[in-house]
């Protein structure tokens, strides 16, 4: 076994520049959870209280609600419904009322 020397790569660091103090600072509050990061959240908003809502109906074992509601006879979801009775080649009859819905 044969003893290396290593040499410290780099410019040396001065400990009690005011860089160095300063990352040490941040890494301490870093360390104790102090740390504050991004935009504080303001505990009365309306925001918190929905926030607060939806956490007591999920909690309570409720559903939400996501994204936007489809209304059934829109012209968009007839369609949307030809289109798809089209691809399991449903008869013409099908397709013919389907066509009569939207006008």
């Amino acid at each position: 076994m044969e003893n290396k020397i290593t040499v410290q790569l780099g410019r040396p660091v001065n400990p009690n520049s005011a860089r160095q103090q300063r990352i040490a600072e941040l890494e301490a509050k870093r360390a104790n959870g102090e740390c504050k990061r991004g935009r504080p959240v303001v505990a009365n908003s309306k925001r918190q209280a929905v926030l607060a809502e939806r956490a007591e109906k999920v909690a309570n074992g409720g559903t939400l609600k996501r994204g936007r509601p489809i209304v059934e006879n829109s012209a968009r979801q007839l369609r949307l419904a030809i289109k798809a009775a089209k691809q399991m080649n449903a008869p013409d009859s099908v397709i013919d009322t389907l066509k009569e819905m939207i006008g």
